[in-house]
């Protein structure tokens, strides 16, 4: 029967700035030196990473952003072998790859996926009192993540939080920052967890935080502001009777 054009099956996970192969190979061997053969991404405009046509390179057909980056491996071509070499991958060659031998009418595919290793542990701060709710408000926040993760809120017992929408942030260096906001009521356990998680990458990076009871913060805030403002009076009182002295 005809060779099968085998790709790869699991998501291929690099970091920014590494050389990969995206394997692809014909089952059993099969030269095809002399074939036309294509890598193409759908979502790129022009969507070719690589043609070559009897071992020649058309490097006009390439996208401009792969331009002297992609390689096929020549010598293996008469076994079959029709891996792609990329060179110093970006976050932008994040996507699936196609394989394709147009003469056989084959084709198989390889996702990449061009990850971030700066990825910072979450920071978790109080940002207010939600005093409706009698309860704390946190917020958390992640930065330096491709690609883009989730932010989850757990308690003590891994139960999931009811929490505001995640902002995410996209930098310049298409790297990811995102923050979420959370109350804390009383019903809640004092143990709260904010973990931010990328699935495809089997990445996640979390933080603990123990949370005094929300009656306890709410009382020691109204406590601090009566401290201050009795505080301000005082000073009021004696600018005034700093400024009225000279007329006594």
């Amino acid at each position: 029967g005809q060779p099968q054009l085998i790709g790869l099956s699991q998501v291929l996970v690099a970091r920014a700035g590494d050389d990969v192969i995206l394997p692809c190979h014909l089952e059993p061997a099969y030269d095809v030196s002399a074939k036309t053969l294509e890598w193409t991404r759908s979502s790129l405009d022009p969507r070719f990473v690589y043609v070559s046509r009897a071992s020649q390179e058309l490097e006009k057909l390439k996208n401009p952003s792969f331009k002297g980056r992609t390689s096929l491996f020549v010598d293996e071509l008469k076994y079959g072998n029709i891996s792609l070499k990329i060179s110093k991958v970006k976050f932008t060659d994040t996507g699936t790859y196609k394989c394709y031998i147009p003469d056989l009418e084959k084709e198989a595919l390889v996702e990449l996926v061009v990850a971030s290793d700066a990825a910072t542990s979450p920071i978790i701060s109080l940002s207010g009192i939600d005093k409706n709710r009698g309860g704390v408000v946190l917020q958390c926040e992640s930065a330096g993540w491709y690609p883009e993760p989730e932010l989850l809120w757990l308690d003590g017992e891994g139960n999931l939080l009811s929490a505001g929408p995640t902002e995410t942030l996209r930098g310049p260096d298409d790297l990811y920052t995102v923050s979420s906001r959370v109350t804390v009521e009383k019903r809640h356990s004092n143990n709260i967890t904010c973990r931010v998680q990328q699935k495809q990458i089997s990445k996640s990076r979390e933080t603990h935080r123990h949370v005094p009871g929300s009656n306890y913060i709410i009382t020691f805030i109204e406590t601090l502001f009566e401290h201050l403002k009795s505080r301000f009076l005082e000073m009021c009182f004696v600018l005034f009777f700093y400024h009225f002295r000279g007329f006594l």
